[in-house]
């Protein structure tokens, strides 16, 4: 309530200064170029309060706010007094506006500096609250009922959007089913519906936009629901019919206020999950978008393909690069391809891009090629479009490598965020890549310029020492990961190089559970169960398998027993898409592997490990993401440097529980990297940090309780990344740092609170070639420069909102 009430007094006082200087500008001409200047300032400033009203409603600094206000009193006095200041006193315009400069320095400065550094602040001390909910954000399909932004570019859906909102705003219309084969735009079509400024109007802070998908879980869409409209969350329901109840005294409580839920990707078979979510109230309306028509829901829209018209002009987006320069044929090639197309946007999106570049000779090549094909003509069946998508599938011989990694991303869920750093594990052990990322992300970035996939790059600081993708993401259309399933399975189930499997409940598929299987060849295995799924694993050979992928819902999770016959696997990716942490068992199966090279856990507890010990030889890389592991490294008895003798790479990302480093991380001399990022309770590093000799990068990014670094970090002679950003309680670096003699990256973006002058050392660090940092920072650097003349400074962009914290959804 105090930090509220500042708050308000805050924005309150920012608005009267305003106002006082809106007043007087005009009328004030001694003092126009300031008082505009402060005019400015307070403009921005007011739209900076209400964001911070918005974000902060239990958070913040009262005694901060309190000294500001007063500052802003004093100021709304001396622009009164200096609006009113007579002719003959205007000699004294100059100490008048120093003052006013003054009041605008020390505004801009609180809010690029210590409302930034509160917001960091105020994340840490809340994160234990929303740490589940965050998750949740970031790997379910489901989101945070919030809108997603339609494509930059759209055509040919005026009409359709019209008749949409017609239909959607009769009175007798409560669940409105729009439908239309995959890959035609549904989904586009209903993000620019709730931007219209009408629906907008009628449904202001009440749009719920919720991805059903496949496999839709009652509990979890509730729990969103609850978390955008700010009430508190439930952290359990006894079943989905609880759920319900719970939702509906929500909706209740909204008293008379429009309401839009939007299921979006609605499959065939869930209409009863639909029925769940009809309550008979005023003003609450149903927004459906499936493939499937329901026709047993009499309130229909169906979404056609494009025109000929709008079709070619999407086409014609697609196929020409950025600055125009792509070659086009002739009238008729163009028109036979996009007649192929029959309308979809997706399927001209990504055959357009395919073609993108292409010489003539290409584009009559391919028409002839496909002219044999099955048309698209007469149908507009989800099969058919997978007919069409499949041209954008060739690929010359040396690019085929890319055609591989577009398949493997349907070995993850859909709707769900892929991970890049998951992704560059799995690639740099069957295909060779190395291990950085480099070829991975470029291969991404060729399937993202085919429209097969979006890469979303969330970092954007410039490195001359190595990539960071830790939040990077690729997101796939449904369609697509259908194209990639369907493409990986032209063979039989034991002949193919890569398995992905589905298990829906408990029901193994046909071949699984057959007593005379045969073994499978397969080099990529992909298992995804559902949260109904009860561990109850049938024995597979597998023995040829290099990447394991198990994808799951359940609140414990046990490891399949036929792993530890997995002979040949280097890397496991385990990851939970449930709401809440899962407990992993059966870690010991992993001792028998003596290829492991690489694991990677998401959403777990991993108090299994600690408490039996298990011996991974050749395990070199283990990244930990939103795993609880704080409570169980704690009580660990073992010694980790016998269990890991050859780890070289630790990543732990968002592990909100790690307040110190597990005990023994510091005895792994050969460790080369080590990453802690996003773990807001880490408050302190050990002074045993110094023994890792062999450390080259030390990632400590967005660890916003850490005070200082150790001493001892300046004894790492062979260090040459070192990453404090976003650090935003680190006040000084180490006395020693210019021992440091490889350094050559630096990135302290974001250490709002390191204003000391650099230690007298930093002369020494001759090899530095990049510091990333803000403004203020650079100054610091700005000296140094004379005696490194190979050193590079680069401004950071300037972030003083939550969208860092997003990344992490």
């Amino acid at each position: 309530m105090e930090v509220a009430l500042a708050e308000a007094a805050l924005e309150k006082s920012v608005s009267d200064l305003f106002g006082i200087v809106m007043a007087v500008t005009g009328n004030t001409l001694m003092f126009d170029d300031v008082l505009e200047r402060l005019k400015y300032t307070l403009g921005r400033l007011k739209g900076v309060m209400e964001d911070i009203e918005r974000s902060h409603k239990e958070m913040g600094r009262p005694e901060e706010i309190s000294a500001l206000i007063e500052q802003i009193k004093k100021g709304e006095d001396r622009v009164k007094k200096y609006s009113k200041l007579p002719w003959w006193k205007y000699p004294m315009r100059f100490h008048y506006t120093s003052k006013l400069q003054k009041l605008e320095a020390d505004l801009i400065r609180f809010f690029q500096l210590d409302v930034t550094a509160w917001t960091y602040r105020s994340v840490s001390n809340t994160w234990n609250v929303v740490s589940d909910t965050l998750a949740r954000m970031h790997l379910a399909g489901v989101g945070s009922c919030a809108v997603p932004e339609p494509p930059d570019f759209t055509v040919g859906l005026d009409v359709p959007l019209k008749e949409l909102k017609m239909r959607l705003l009769k009175e007798e219309v409560s669940i409105l089913v729009l439908t239309a084969p995959g890959g035609c735009g549904k989904t586009t079509l209903v993000t620019m519906l709730c931007r219209d400024q009408e629906i907008k109007g009628k449904y202001e802070g009440n749009i719920f936009f919720i991805t059903f998908s496949k496999s839709p879980n009652v509990k979890v869409i509730v729990q969103e629901i609850f978390r955008k409209k700010k009430e508190q969350v439930p952290q359990e329901f006894s079943s989905d019919e609880d759920a319900i109840s719970k939702l509906k005294q929500l909706l209740n409580r909204m008293e008379q206020k429009s309401i839009l839920l939007i299921l979006d990707d609605v499959w065939s078979g869930s209409e009863s999950l639909l029925d769940k979510f009809a309550f008979h109230m005023p003003n609450y309306k149903i927004l459906v978008t499936s493939r499937t028509a329901f026709p047993r829901f009499p309130f229909r829209y169906k979404l056609e393909p494009l025109n000929g018209k709008a079709a070619m002009k999407l086409f014609r987006h697609s196929a020409i690069l950025n600055d125009g320069s792509s070659y086009i044929p002739s009238e008729d090639i163009v028109e036979k391809i996009v007649k192929d197309c029959g309308g979809f946007p997706l399927a001209l999106k990504v055959i357009g891009r395919s073609l993108c570049g292409q010489s003539e000779m290409v584009w009559r090549s391919r028409v002839m090629e496909w002219s044999n094909d099955h048309s698209i003509l007469a149908s507009s069946t989800s099969s058919d479009l997978l007919v069409c998508l499949q041209k954008s599938l060739d690929f010359k011989d040396k690019e085929i490598i890319i055609k591989k990694c577009f398949l493997d991303l349907g070995s993850f869920p859909e709707d769900q965020r892929i991970r890049v750093a998951a992704l560059i594990d799995m690639w740099s052990e069957l295909y060779e890549l190395d291990e950085d990322g480099i070829q991975a992300i470029a291969n991404l970035c060729e399937i993202t310029n085919r429209n097969l996939a979006s890469l979303l790059v969330t970092r954007k600081d410039a490195s001359e020492v190595g990539i960071y993708c830790s939040d990077d993401y690729v997101l796939q259309h449904d369609l697509l990961r259908e194209l990639a399933i369907h493409e990986s399975s032209q063979e039989p189930e034991e002949q193919r190089k890569r398995l992905i499997v589905d298990i829906s409940e408990n029901k193994l598929p046909k071949w699984w559970k057959e007593s005379r299987q045969q073994p499978i060849s397969a080099q990529l295995l992909s298992i995804s169960t559902d949260d109904k799924f009860s561990s109850s694993w049938c024995n597979i050979q597998a023995s040829e398998v290099e990447v394991l992928v198990l994808n799951f819902q359940t609140k414990n999770y046990t490891l399949p027993k036929f792993v530890e016959k997995m002979d040949k696997l280097k890397v496991l990716i385990v990851t939970n898409y449930g709401y809440f942490h899962a407990e992993l068992d059966n870690f010991q199966l992993l001792g028998s592997l003596s290829y492991l090279k690489k694991i990677r856990l998401e959403k777990v507890s991993i108090t299994s490990l600690f408490k039996s010990p298990v011996q991974l030889k050749s395990l070199e890389k283990i990244s930990l993401f939103m795993c609880n592991i704080g409570q169980a490294s704690r009580a660990c008895t073992i010694q980790v440097s016998d269990a890991l003798p050859n780890l070289k790479e630790i990543n732990i990302d968002s592990c909100i529980d790690l307040v110190e480093l597990p005990a023994g991380l510091c005895d792994i001399v050969c460790l080369k990297k080590l990453g802690i990022t996003d773990c807001h309770n880490l408050s302190a590093l050990s002074e045993e940090i110094g023994k890792l000799v062999n450390l080259e990068v030390l990632r400590l990014r967005s660890c916003s309780d850490l005070v200082q670094l150790p001493k001892s970090v300046t004894s790492l002679s062979k260090l040459s990344l070192l990453d404090i950003s976003d650090c935003t309680n680190i006040r000084k670096l180490p006395k020693d740092i210019g021992n440091l003699c490889n350094l050559k990256e630096l990135n302290m973006k974001g250490c709002m609170r390191l204003r000391e002058p650099l230690p007298l050392s930093t002369w020494n660090l001759e090899k530095l070639k990049l510091v990333i940092c803000d403004k203020e920072r650079a100054e610091l650097w700005e000296p140094l420069k004379e005696s490194l003349p190979s050193l590079k400074i680069k401004l950071a962009a300037k972030d003083t909102n939550l969208h860092w914290l997003l990344n992490r959804l």
